[in-house]
């Protein structure tokens, strides 16, 4: 009875911010986030601030947890919880998401993050684009002034490989300035050796390969690849043990990060065997785990 006065009273007070907790639980796509309800009116006239200021508690959607349910991109939605608190914007090294994540802040009504979000926000200094690599190596070497058109074609054709490779290294500080993080893949597999070594060893692939470290970094590594069903509503800033990837092979894995800039660090792997009955003639299965530490520096 007494929850439904406070539910009365919060439809009956409208748009007043007693109608909503201080702090706040958002189901945003399957990802949870906790917050102040103060953050989600820091930016008036968007589409939180409506939400959570126009409308009553009850008029929300929620799932069955009692969460309010947001259908957006989860993932996504951590940058725009981080811009409404402090107005600033850090986005990772390689982020790909980046036209993604300008159209959600148009959803929200974050016309100034929209705005930031925009490719023009990147300046011809620290761009490592077409712009960076356009300019004529001809007009560094002394004596060039006199090259023909001739040379210049040719020039220039040598240096697209050659003069793109060197600009990416001293001309793109974003590049070395990348963020630390380490992620711990690990596998668990079994094969069977029988009396004939040559002949009957057989070879069994576990799929589960499993995921630790810090969550929106195992996000941003795996993306779709990531099957989070065992630690659905861990925050992205907190670490887990928990996850696992969908691939069959564990090089899949390692292809990935090699492509996101990672490196193996560490290895270990530990072996059991046993007998498949109590006679010593019969087969052996052995049991292996193995972690491969990688880091990005």
């Amino acid at each position: 009875m007494a929850q439904a006065s406070d539910r009365s009273a919060g439809s009956a007070s409208g748009s007043t911010p007693g109608a909503f907790p201080e702090i706040i639980e958002l189901n945003v796509g399957g990802q949870i986030y906790v917050t102040r309800h103060s953050t989600l009116l820091s930016v008036p006239n968007s589409l939180l601030w409506g939400m959570f200021n126009q409308h009553s508690a009850s008029q929300l959607t929620r799932d069955s947890k009692g969460r309010y349910f947001v259908d957006r991109d989860g993932f996504l939605f951590r940058y725009i919880l981080d811009y409404l608190r402090d107005r600033n914007l850090a986005l990772p090294d390689y982020f790909k998401e980046r036209a993604s994540l300008q159209k959600e802040a148009e959803f929200f009504q974050l016309p100034e993050l929209a705005r930031r979000l925009r490719p023009p926000l990147v300046s011809k200094e620290n761009s490592i684009g077409d712009e960076a690599f356009h300019s004529d190596p001809e007009e560094a070497l002394p004596g060039a002034g006199a090259s023909t058109s001739t040379t210049s074609t040719a020039t220039s054709t040598t240096t697209s490989t050659t003069g793109t490779a060197a600009a990416i290294g001293p001309r793109s500080p974003s590049l070395e300035a990348r963020k630390s993080g380490y992620i711990t893949v690990g596998y668990r597999g079994s094969y069977t050796i029988g009396r004939d070594i040559q002949n009957d060893a057989k070879f069994r692939r576990v799929a589960r390969i499993t995921v630790c470290g810090k969550t929106s970094l195992a996000k941003e590594v795996f993306g779709d690849t990531l099957n989070e069903s065992r630690d659905p509503d861990r925050p992205p800033e907190r670490y887990t043990s928990r996850y696992y990837l969908k691939y069959n092979f564990l090089e899949q894995a390692f292809d990935r990060l090699a492509e996101m800039g990672f490196h193996m660090v560490a290895c270990s792997s530990t072996g059991t065997c046993a007998y498949t009955s109590s006679d010593p003639n019969e087969d052996k299965i052995w049991t292996s785990y193995t972690e491969y530490v990688f880091c990005r520096e």
